[in-house]
C-alpha cells in the first residue's frame, strides 16, 4: 500500500493560523460530542419518562398524545428531523423569537438545535422503554398503591416508577450509547462534533486513515465508559426477583 502514515500530523499547528494543533481539533469535536449528547440525554429522560407515563395511563386521550409522539418521532428519519429543526422550526416560530434564534451565533444555533432534536427523538425510544417497563410490573402493585389512598400522581411516584427505573436500566444504557453515536448526524447541519472535525482533519492534511482510527478510538472511549457507569448503576439498583436481581 504507499499511503504514507504520519501520526505526528496530529501534533502539528493548524494550517488555518489559529493557536491550536489539528489533535486540538479532535478534542474540542470531543467535548463538543460530549456536551451534546448528555444534555439531550437530560430531555430523552424527562420528556420520555412523560409521555411513557402518559402511555400506560387509563385516559385514552392522554394515552393516545404519547403514541401519536412515539409515532411521529421513531418514524421520521433523524437526519430528516435534525434539518426540521434548525431550517423549518425556526420559521414556524413567532417573528420575535424566530428573529432571535436567526441573530444567534451560528455555533450556538447548530447546538441548541442538535440538543432538542436529539433529545426528543431519543425521547420516543425511552418512552417505550418506560412503557414497557411500568407494563411489566405486577397490576397488583397498582391495586394496592390505590387500596391504600394514594392518588395515580402518589402512585407513580412512590410505587411504579422506582421499580420500572431499576427493571429498565439495560435497555436504557443501549439508548444512551446510541444517543452519542446519533450525534455524529448533527454534523450535517455544521456542527463541530467529533465525526466534523475528523472529516475537517482530512479535508486539511490528507491523512484519512490517522483521522478516523483516532475519531473510532474516541468513540470506543465514551462506549466503555458509559457501559461502566451503566453497570454500575445497575449493580447499585438491583431488586431482588425482577430482572437482573438477585
Amino acid at each position: 500500500m504507499s499511503y504514507h502514515w504520519n501520526w505526528g500530523i496530529l501534533l502539528s499547528p493548524v494550517s488555518t493560523g489559529e493557536p491550536t494543533t489539528y489533535l486540538g481539533w479532535l478534542l474540542s469535536g470531543f467535548w463538543v460530542t460530549i456536551t451534546v449528547s448528555l444534555s439531550a440525554w437530560v430531555i430523552a429522560l424527562l420528556v420520555g419518562s412523560l409521555f411513557g407515563v402518559l402511555r400506560t395511563l387509563p385516559n385514552r386521550w392522554l394515552a393516545g398524545a404519547g403514541t401519536l409522539y412515539v409515532a411521529v418521532f421513531r418514524n421520521i428519519p433523524l437526519i430528516v428531523q435534525f434539518f426540521i429543526w434548525y431550517l423549518v422550526i425556526p420559521e414556524l416560530l413567532p417573528v420575535s423569537a424566530g428573529n432571535w434564534f436567526k441573530q444567534l451565533p451560528p455555533n450556538v444555533q447548530f447546538f441548541s438545535a442538535s440538543i432538542v432534536c436529539l433529545g426528543l427523538f431519543t425521547a420516543a425510544r425511552v418512552c417505550e422503554q418506560v412503557r414497557s417497563g411500568i407494563n411489566a410490573l405486577p397490576r397488583g402493585q397498582r391495586a394496592a398503591a390505590q387500596a391504600m389512598g394514594f392518588t395515580q400522581w402518589q402512585t407513580y411516584r412512590y410505587v411504579l416508577l422506582p421499580v420500572a427505573y431499576r427493571i429498565i436500566v439495560p435497555p436504557l444504557t443501549s439508548e444512551f450509547l446510541n444517543i452519542f453515536k446519533n450525534s455524529a448526524v448533527a454534523s450535517t447541519i455544521g456542527l463541530l462534533d467529533l465525526s466534523a472535525e475528523a472529516r475537517q482533519l482530512v479535508d486539511y492534511t490528507s491523512q484519512t486513515y490517522e483521522s478516523f482510527i483516532a475519531v473510532t478510538l474516541a468513540y470506543v472511549l465514551i462506549n466503555l465508559i458509559v457501559m461502566q457507569l451503566m453497570r454500575w448503576v445497575e449493580q447499585k439498583s438491583r431488586l431482588p426477583g425482577y430482572i437482573g436481581g438477585k
